[in-house]
């Protein structure tokens, strides 16, 4: 089983949000800790990740959600690291007139292919990406689409803590590289 890569977005991702629970319930899942969560600069990002991977002994799924999408993408252009998968959740469009000051320097989207397979999980409320926008990333990047209604930013302040369909999807996405099915494994828990 590979090893999953957490690259949360903008100010990173709480205790309860989804990232942070997979994190401690998948096997062999590790954060990637960038040097400032809240005025992210895209190259300190993207050496982060570069440092992330290739300090693994095998190739990650990455799971990234909102900014840290972009990292990915970004990345992916120039690291020659390699990666099984990717997983990404709510891209942030950090190309539209309203995007904070503070995520304008990850712009402009990466346009091209990603050299993984990888799956877009959109939204088609979310504050920060419109769907046909999302689907347009979707595309560029030659990544697979899941559309999910009414979830927001896909994170704890839509409702997403747990997310067992994101779980789902990241099944999915397993099953895609590896050719066969195969649940992520749950960490094992001690005692209560």
């Amino acid at each position: 089983m590979p090893p999953y890569l957490i690259i949360p977005g903008w100010t990173g991702s709480g205790p309860d949000h989804w990232q942070s629970r997979w994190e401690r319930e998948l096997v062999g899942a590790t954060r990637v800790e960038m040097p400032d969560w809240h005025a992210p600069q895209r190259a300190d990002w993207m050496e982060a990740l570069d440092r992330a991977v290739g300090a693994l002994a095998e190739a990650p799924i990455l799971i990234a959600h909102s900014l840290g999408c972009l990292a990915v993408a970004h990345w992916a252009v120039r690291s020659t690291h390699r990666v099984r998968a990717a997983l990404l959740v709510a891209p942030a469009d950090v190309e539209r007139a309203s995007s904070p000051p503070a995520l304008r320097g990850f712009a402009p989207v990466p346009r091209g292919r990603l050299r993984f397979p990888s799956r877009v999980v959109a939204s088609d409320d979310d504050p920060f990406v419109t769907l046909p926008r999302g689907r347009q990333i979707a595309l560029e990047w030659g990544s697979d689409l899941s559309v999910l209604d009414g979830a927001g930013h896909i994170n704890t302040e839509s409702g997403h803590g747990p997310w067992p369909a994101g779980l789902a999807l990241l099944r999915r996405l397993e099953q895609k590289v590896a050719g066969e099915p195969r649940a992520p494994r749950p960490r094992e828990r001690g005692p209560a």
